[in-house]
């Protein structure tokens, strides 16, 4: 009889996935892509706005600087090109509840992130890396394009379904001894990263990369600059770092190589959708 339960448990617990699979999910006009999306961007724009103000207040920010004006008119150029890519396919909407910023802030980690609705930071740590407006752009691209390709509703939604596929392993061996539970809980928790987690958030990065050299294009920056910058970064890692299979990244040399790869394609598209002159 339990057994029975616990069929039935799981196999309602996999329908309710696949129902949120097949019906929490929205299109993103810059890929024509089918993504999930399972918690609405008006709350985590709203969320992510809190946590922003929340971490600037907590921080040092750059104002005022040839460095920070940098900063700020790189992201209004790449801001610009994301709208009007939305306005040559009629998309205009899409962005509109997006409230970009983007703010310098002094730290010498070398990163750059941005949350759901374009909240956007650069550390100063970063800016030697960059070089110039050229190789700003590159990372100011990859970070708008993150957030216009809604990645963080994706990982939000991703988490999700890794939450309800925990609750059904947790069920199918609830009859079993504690070891064997916390074995069974552990292998899906690693399992779900290596072969989930891990390649999912590659995927995406390879994907900002590539939409976010398009920005960079539309808003008139060298897209050549793409291929020095990560060269810069690679030798700045010393060549080391951890195997691509075990990071949430793709390593350097990976994104270099999909880089000019893709480069033809990027400035195709760019000159379609129309390069913007300043």
């Amino acid at each position: 009889m339990k057994n029975l339960f616990l069929k039935q448990l799981l196999f309602s617990i996999l329908l309710i996935s696949l129902t949120l699979f097949m019906t929490a999910c929205t299109t993103n006009p810059f890929t024509g892509k089918r993504t999930m999306a399972f918690v609405s961007n008006d709350a985590l724009f709203a969320e992510a706005a809190l946590q922003y103000r929340q971490f600037l207040s907590e921080n040092t920010v750059i104002t005022g600087t040839p460095e920070a004006r940098m900063v700020a008119e790189v992201g209004n150029r790449i801001r610009l090109a994301a709208e009007k890519w939305a306005a040559s396919m009629g998309q205009s909407r899409f962005l509109q509840n997006y409230q970009w910023e983007f703010n310098l802030i002094e730290s010498d980690v070398v990163n750059a992130w941005v949350m759901p609705g374009g909240k956007i930071v650069f550390y100063s740590g970063i800016l030697p890396v960059t070089r110039d407006a050229d190789g700003l752009a590159v990372v100011m691209g990859h970070e708008v394009a993150h957030a216009i390709l809604n990645h963080g509703q994706q990982r939000v939604s991703a988490s999700v379904l890794q939450q309800v596929g925990a609750v059904g392993v947790a069920a199918l061996f609830a009859d079993r001894s504690p070891t064997m539970q916390e074995l069974a809980m552990a292998s899906y928790a690693a399992g779900t990263s290596i072969f989930g987690t891990l390649p999912f958030s590659r995927a995406q990065e390879i994907e900002a990369d590539r939409v976010g050299l398009i920005l960079m294009i539309i808003a008139g920056y060298n897209p050549e600059a793409a291929v020095d910058f990560w060269e810069r970064m690679h030798a700045l890692a010393g060549g080391g770092g951890i195997p691509q299979f075990l990071s949430t990244h793709p390593s350097s040399e990976t994104r270099i190589a999909d880089l000019k790869s893709f480069m033809p394609e990027a400035k195709r598209r760019a000159a379609e959708i129309g390069i913007m002159s300043w």
